[in-house]
């Protein structure tokens, strides 16, 4: 078998990064050799993000990039897959040509022969978009038994599935995949499919694999992690995971992502705070705060809830690292509406807050809704919110000048750096360290400065 040599981009989010990382070890099972520089590959594949617009123009440049490496020689095809790929297909494939194959979620069992097959010349069946949603049944406790049939990137365990793309101290598990919320701003549901969650054993299994790997922390991904559970029957949920997950030697913490503020059941705060290896951290999915545009959203909550929420957090882990996004400008939303959420940014005091600007994405319902706004108006909307927001995250890494914090070193060139528990991975800002420590590391310190939602703190 001729061994060909393969670069993956990796694009968007977490859950992602998991599936190039399942890519990349069917992509070497099947003779391909992973490279870092695409300049130096064959085959360039992108794994895309089909989120929001700015998401789709990184994963267009990228392609087009990987593309006119083509001219030099060494890259003999540009291959897309991931989100947008899975989500519009054909039509990506008509208007980027660059592109040698778009290919969808069903073609990652048998990848390398599909790359193996374009370089030898064959052409490339463009993947034909379809709703993932009706693959699975309406009933979440009769998915598991239909799931072996249907391809669900990052949900397959076995020694050799994946292999780990970026190192380091960190990595991300994914716990679930798709959605089955119907927001009125979100596609997601529509090209990852309903919710179905992996099975505990899987899980547990993959977390030991990733602290052999050198991992000290993982990071549980997913598109609504509060859901975990809900279609592996009464016994399982979130808190059954993270007991499994803190018997595992060698992991030192356990970092939860996306929780929806519905989702969150009566002690469930206390429940994820009880475990010592789960980092007090919260990503919470706000949204907005007025509760006549959650209503349009198609979501659930207003400021008392949501502040209240957020003191019953800080009330058992007054440091916690809480983090958010909310969406300025959509369809209806008023003045009022933008003042109410504007009082909730401050009054919520968050670590990190991402503010986006609402534009319409096919196939959802807010396209259709009614009271669209102009986009100068919803640029204005969300560059004030913005603005409020890095002031109030920036305050609140102040006050933290005199804690005492616990550091995961990252990296060490020629300064140390790393994150403390209520900061994640690339998202929510670092800790520059005043002594050496190598990477992989925890080093107690008491931070000293801020700059931005950085902070720079002295060992003890």
């Amino acid at each position: 078998m001729t061994t060909h040599s393969v670069h993956i981009a990796s694009l968007g989010c977490a859950r992602n990064d998991v599936d190039s990382e399942e890519l990349a070890a069917r992509l070497e099972r099947g003779g391909f050799t992973l490279v870092d520089d695409p300049e130096t590959a064959e085959t360039v594949v992108v794994n895309t993000c089909g989120f929001v617009a700015q998401a789709k123009k990184d994963s267009i440049d990228t392609l087009l990039a990987a593309a006119d490496l083509k001219s030099d020689g060494t890259v003999r095809s540009v291959v897309a897959v991931g989100c947008m790929a899975e989500r519009y297909g054909v039509e990506l494939a008509n208007e980027l040509p660059e592109a040698d194959a778009v290919l969808g979620f069903d073609a990652y069992a048998d990848i390398a022969d599909r790359l193996r097959g374009i370089l030898d010349g064959e052409q490339a069946i463009s993947h034909v978009p379809r709703d993932r949603r009706k693959l699975l049944p309406l009933t979440p406790s009769a998915r598991p038994a239909a799931a072996p049939d249907v391809a669900v990137p990052g949900h397959v365990w076995l020694p050799g599935a994946r292999r780990r793309l970026g190192g380091g101290p960190s990595a991300s598990l994914k716990v679930a995949s798709g959605c089955d919320r119907r927001c009125a701003f979100c596609a997601i549901p529509a090209f990852r499919g309903s919710y179905l969650s992996r099975p505990l054993d899987e899980l547990e299994a993959e977390a030991r694999w990733l602290v052999q790997e050198g991992a000290k922390e993982i990071f549980l991904v997913s598109e609504n992690t509060s859901s975990y559970g809900k279609d592996l029957g009464a016994d399982v949920r979130l808190e059954q995971l993270l007991d499994r997950l803190s018997r595992v030697d060698g992991l030192d913490w356990i970092r939860v992502s996306y929780l929806q503020p519905a989702e969150i059941r009566p002690g469930f705060v206390e429940a994820m705070l009880g475990f010592d290896k789960v980092v007090p951290y919260f990503d919470l999915s706000f949204q907005h705060a007025s509760r006549s545009v959650l209503r349009r959203m198609r979501r659930f909550g207003d400021p008392d809830s949501f502040l209240d929420l957020i003191g019953r957090i800080r009330a058992v882990a007054p440091r916690a690292g809480i983090r958010s996004n909310v969406i300025a400008g959509f369809p209806g939303e008023t003045d009022e509406d933008v003042d109410i959420l504007r009082q909730f940014i401050i009054a919520a005091e968050l670590d990190v807050l991402g503010v986006f600007g609402y534009s319409d994405e096919e196939g959802t319902e807010g396209v259709t809704l009614p009271d669209h706004l102009p986009d100068d108006v919803i640029e204005e909307r969300r560059s004030m919110l913005a603005d409020l927001a890095v002031d109030v995250a920036e305050a609140r890494a102040a006050e933290r000048i005199g804690e005492e914090i616990i550091v995961l070193v990252e990296g060490n060139d020629g300064e140390t750096i790393g994150r403390a528990e209520h900061q994640a991975p690339e998202t929510d800002g670092a800790v520059t360290l005043d002594i050496d420590a190598p990477a992989g590391s925890f080093v107690r310190a008491t931070v000293v400065g801020s700059e931005g939602i950085d902070l720079i703190a002295e060992a003890l």
